[in-house]
């Protein structure tokens, strides 16, 4: 790193945010480009009730350039904003703000995360996919379904919740109770937190009820193989790691913060090593 006083900082803020591959991944691309004299990615542990003095620090000081917004904060953070993507509105969550002549300006890159990986092996149109999950990853991920034409339906334990998002984006409703009719879906995504510590031994549906030629995707990254996508292996199905989908909202991230295409490969291997995912 080639810092000085001149340099733009941005920050990711979370509770917690000590485990975020973030930093790693956005200061190798920022090397590989030669901008790192330019800019360097930092992590804080910021509490809900204490985000506002982190707006109010961004405003004040000329080279805190950016935020990044992970759990809790995607939501809380839009009250503080002069300006939303309409994408990002529609969604109700933003993960990405960024200073634009003395603006706070928030989007949301967090669709793309889930969008991308999944058209590079099939295309959504018209595909039948169930979420699991209805909280705030899995708003990004159905809003990003809708746009590319699926059909979308959402499983949640709390079935209030499940019908209040589908009926936001007009999507379907699974019943926790008829797990069997997973069998039917194309698609299964996986926007839940069980999969991670402490729920490494867990997954979020019955897994005998896979087949063989679906696609399922974990958003879990770490552990970078959750029990949902081993007992998806040994159906056959076809399986997308969760660090995807942190890999390309970072790199939408990245293309916000800097106006520069980012070098994707190179993020990738920093995430790679980190997880210790084998090609």
């Amino acid at each position: 790193m080639r810092l000085s006083a001149k340099s733009k900082f941005i920050i990711i803020v979370g509770d917690p945010v000590s485990h975020s591959l973030s930093p790693a991944m956005h200061n190798a691309a920022y090397e590989k480009l030669a901008i790192d004299d330019q800019f360097v990615y930092l992590g804080a542990n910021v509490k809900v009730a204490n985000l506002k003095e982190v707006i109010l620090a961004m405003r004040v000081m000329d080279n805190f350039y950016g935020l990044t917004c992970t759990i809790p904060h995607k939501v809380e953070v839009l009250k503080y904003l002069d300006w939303v993507d309409e994408k990002a509105k529609k969604i109700g969550a933003v993960n990405t703000v960024v200073k634009k002549n003395g603006l706070l300006c928030g989007y949301n890159t967090d669709w793309l995360g889930a969008v991308i990986p999944l058209e590079k092996v099939t295309s959504l149109k018209g595909k039948k996919v169930l979420v699991l999950g209805a909280g705030g990853a899995a708003r990004a991920i159905v809003y990003g379904l809708k746009e590319k034409g699926a059909l979308v339906y959402i499983l949640n334990r709390t079935l209030e919740k499940a019908e209040k998002l589908a009926k936001e984006f007009k999507a379907k409703v699974l019943n926790f109770n008829h797990q069997k009719e997973v069998s039917n879906f194309d698609i299964i995504i996986n926007a839940t937190s069980v999969g991670m510590e402490p729920l490494v031994n867990q997954t979020p549906i019955n897994p005998s009820f896979l087949k063989k030629n679906q696609i399922i995707f974990d958003v879990v990254y770490n552990p970078k193989e959750t029990k949902l996508l081993k007992e998806a292996k040994k159906k056959g199905a076809k399986i997308i790691f969760g660090f995807e989908m942190l890999l390309y909202q970072g790199v939408a991230q990245f293309e916000i913060y800097t106006g520069k295409k980012a070098p994707i490969e190179v993020m990738r291997k920093v995430l790679l090593e980190k997880l210790k995912v084998k090609k």
